[in-house]
């Protein structure tokens, strides 16, 4: 049995992060890193953005080697005993540990058919086997108009692909952008090539030689050479659940990071933590939010016995339209828009009882810290109030 000062279970961005915030404050405690995946951790943001523009692949590792870490990767923690301080994988290898953190991230939510041929975007051997794909094929579909079908819709599209995007919503981006900027995006995709079919969903795949013949829930048939999907994710909160810790829509942990069990932590997509300018329970499934709370979680692991008190942020590139967005975005809430210039730049708030839930800066850039004090005060705000009160050029 291995025995680690610092157990980390999860080899993603956020178990990075906490190796970084560990070695901090501790040059040599033992960590040990459990991951499902054969890699060691690797930016994900470039698989969607970067890779598709030209950016060698080699940029994505994160270097993680080089603070003394053992890593189990192809393995996947299977028990976890609080009381013993062990963990099991699937492999019958135990592992001891001091402190550990939780960084299983979450599994994409797939379609009860079309096996593998479908490809659930997320890791680094699913961009490998799109980009394969896409030396062969020209016809793609992208079932998901979310966050991930988008940028792949894009990306895809740039590379001269004849793209087809199959979604439930009316318009792309239906459920966090107001109407008129989901219906301008709808409208700018079109312009681009990509053919949008809204409204619709994917009933039945047939693999036909190397191609897929797909029938869509209205009748619709498509045939094309490589199939993507980008239907959102599950956290990963089974290990947990069997370690009887608390779990709700992900593993719930204090301002401190710390699940329900001594000496466990939990960061990234599978915790719930209290957002401390929004008064209540989140999960947050981007980059900025799996940094820093992996780097949070390493460093109170370490002793550092600090609060969580960011608000993250995520972003994202669409064609020449990109954004970023801080706090709580939903179609649902009332929004002010203020524009520089109408659906090319401007910001947009999202107010929720008079007060500022979330703010979307449309390709305005080096506004974050200031969306993220405004969301942190109180209030009330009008919407009048509120044009002008980011400032951008």
């Amino acid at each position: 049995m291995k025995t680690y000062k610092y157990l980390i279970v999860g080899s993603g961005m956020t178990a990075d992060a906490a190796v970084r915030g560990i070695r901090e404050l501790d040059a040599d405690g033992s960590i040990g890193m459990i991951g499902a995946e054969a890699d060691k951790p690797y930016a994900r943001p470039p698989l969607s953005k970067g890779l598709w523009k030209g950016r060698p692949i080699e940029k994505v590792w994160r270097g993680t080697e080089t603070f003394k870490v053992d890593f189990h990767l192809g393995r996947k923690a299977v028990e976890l005993n609080t009381a013993t301080q062990r963990v099991k994988d699937d492999q019958g290898e135990e592992y001891a540990y001091e402190k550990l953190l939780l960084a299983t991230g979450g599994d994409p939510i797939r379609l009860p058919f079309g096996e593998d041929h479908i490809i659930y975007y997320r890791t680094l051997a699913d961009y490998q086997r799109l980009r394969a794909l896409t030396e062969q094929g020209q016809r793609f579909l992208v079932i998901g108009a979310g966050f991930i079908g988008s940028e792949i819709a894009a990306a895809l599209n740039m590379q001269n692909k004849q793209v087809t995007m199959v979604f439930l919503d009316k318009t792309l981006g239906e459920r966090i952008f107001p109407p008129e900027v989901a219906q301008f995006l709808s409208e700018a995709y079109q312009k681009k090539g990509v053919e949008l079919i809204p409204a619709d969903a994917v009933e039945k795949f047939e693999k036909t030689g190397t191609s897929f013949k797909v029938q869509l829930r209205s009748g619709k048939t498509l045939e094309v050479d490589g199939v993507v999907a980008g239907l959102g994710v599950r956290p990963n909160i089974e290990l947990a659940k069997s370690a009887n810790l608390k779990v709700e829509n992900g593993i719930v942990v204090d301002d401190h990071l710390r699940a329900s069990a001594s000496n466990v932590y939990a960061a990234g997509d599978v915790a719930m933590f209290p957002h401390p300018a929004l008064g209540k329970l989140m999960r947050v499934e981007h980059e900025d939010n799996a940094l820093q709370t992996g780097k949070q979680a390493g460093r109170n692991m370490a002793g550092a016995d600090e609060a969580y008190q960011h608000t993250p942020y995520f972003y994202s590139d669409l064609f020449e339209y990109g954004y970023e967005a801080v706090g709580e975005l939903s179609g649902k809430f009332e929004t002010v828009t203020d524009w520089q210039e109408p659906f090319q730049k401007g910001v947009i708030y999202y107010l929720d009882g008079g007060r500022v839930r979330g703010v979307l800066l449309w390709n305005v850039w080096g506004k974050v810290k200031e969306a993220a004090a405004l969301i942190a005060e109180a209030g009330p705000f009008k919407a009048e109030e509120l044009k002008g009160k980011i400032k951008f050029e």
